[in-house]
């Protein structure tokens, strides 16, 4: 059997333990070496859980990367996503960074930079990718199934479901609300889908409505309105240059009846394709003059990346990884793919501060 590869893991939080943790150490090939964060309990807690106590606890993220490790993964706040992932890749470390890939374009360019510098590869957790729905969808458009993808809505509205815990509602450290945490997940799944990522313009908005609200009805506990400095909703609408259209919809608490959170809708010349919940696809067309409706046996496994029912996302996400370090397959996330996911949000967010189109030309 090959040796195992060496993981460090470098914030040991809600992130850690609700995915990358737990599906690291499915991996047979993968040992957990080494663990750091701000609060030293909780690596000791995850070195408990994930490596039997027999992973080095390190004070500092500078003293991780220096380990006698193969792969890093970056799992902070967005704020040090670019410092943290640069100081890995020239150390020599392989790094999963957790998504948004930055706070903003030119950061995420610096980490770009370091990975061409170093030669290590470096990729971002978007696992809404490998879900059956959007393996099975993606199988599609690469057939040209749809055709040529000229409007598209990614979604991701929750009527109350506000994350309280952590620095989620602290502007500094995250760079935005709602638009940056979930609404960064179905711009990456749609630009994805429509293999395009040059966009031309941007016009958003993004609102502090409902964020200074008491009992307000949110499942994860009342927030502190004088903590909650990000927005609680945002919305987008981005022209690409080729003329396609996509409307941008996120929210945390919102006034709608019901949530619909990582999903999209894509509208081609040849067919269409909605995803009504996650984990749900219909595809639309017309066969012999008749409008039909398509929707696949997902739990089937028929499709190449989808190995069965019991292999989660955070699964799949994890193995391709560790196969790209190995050599054995390709990264199903490219950094410059995140990179524009990033520059699109900061797009938006200019936009909602000046009033004005923001236009992406020469950046």
């Amino acid at each position: 059997m090959a040796k195992k590869l060496k993981y460090g893991v470098i914030g040991c939080g809600g992130i850690a333990n609700g995915k990358h943790l737990p599906a690291i150490a499915n991996l047979p090939d993968v040992e957990l070496a080494a663990f750091c964060d701000i609060i030293p309990e909780r690596a000791k807690k995850a070195n408990g859980e994930y490596a039997g106590g027999r992973g080095k606890i390190c004070k500092t993220w500078q003293e991780l990367v220096r380990e006698d490790i193969d792969a890093v993964c970056v799992l902070t706040p967005n704020d040090s996503h670019c410092e943290i992932s640069v100081g890995a890749l020239r150390a020599g470390k392989h790094v999963m960074c957790e998504k948004p890939m930055a706070k903003s374009y030119r950061e995420a360019k610096a980490m770009l930079a370091a990975r061409d510098e170093s030669g290590k590869l470096l990729t971002i957790g978007y696992q809404n990718r490998f879900r059956p729905d959007s393996l099975f969808l993606k199988a599609e458009c690469a057939k040209g199934t749809l055709g040529e993808i000229y409007f598209a809505r990614a979604t991701a509205l929750r009527r109350r479901a506000v994350p309280t815990w952590g620095v989620f509602l602290d502007e500094k450290k995250q760079g935005g609300g709602s638009l940056i945490d979930i609404g960064t997940h179905v711009l990456d799944l749609t630009l994805f889908m429509m293999n395009n990522y040059q966009p031309a313009y941007a016009v958003g908005t993004a609102y502090h409505k409902l964020n200074k609200e008491k009992e307000a009805g949110n499942p994860w506990g009342d927030w502190d309105p004088a903590k909650f400095t990000v927005e609680d909703s945002a919305f987008g609408f981005i022209v690409m240059k080729n003329g396609a259209t996509i409307i941008l919809q996120s929210s945390w608490a919102l006034n709608i009846t019901e949530s619909r959170e990582g999903v999209t809708t894509l509208c081609g010349t040849k067919a269409g394709a909605d995803m009504p919940r996650e984990g749900e696809l219909v595809i639309n067309g017309v066969k012999n003059n008749r409008q039909y409706l398509l929707v696949p046996a997902l739990k089937a496994g028929s499709v190449a990346y989808y190995s069965g029912d019991n292999e989660k996302p955070d699964d799949l996400e994890a193995r391709c990884f560790a196969k790209a370090i190995r050599g054995k397959g390709k990264l199903y996330v490219q950094p410059e793919e995140a990179a524009v996911v990033t520059m699109i949000l900061e797009g938006i967010y200019d936009s909602a501060k000046t009033g004005k189109p923001h236009y992406f030309s020469g950046e």
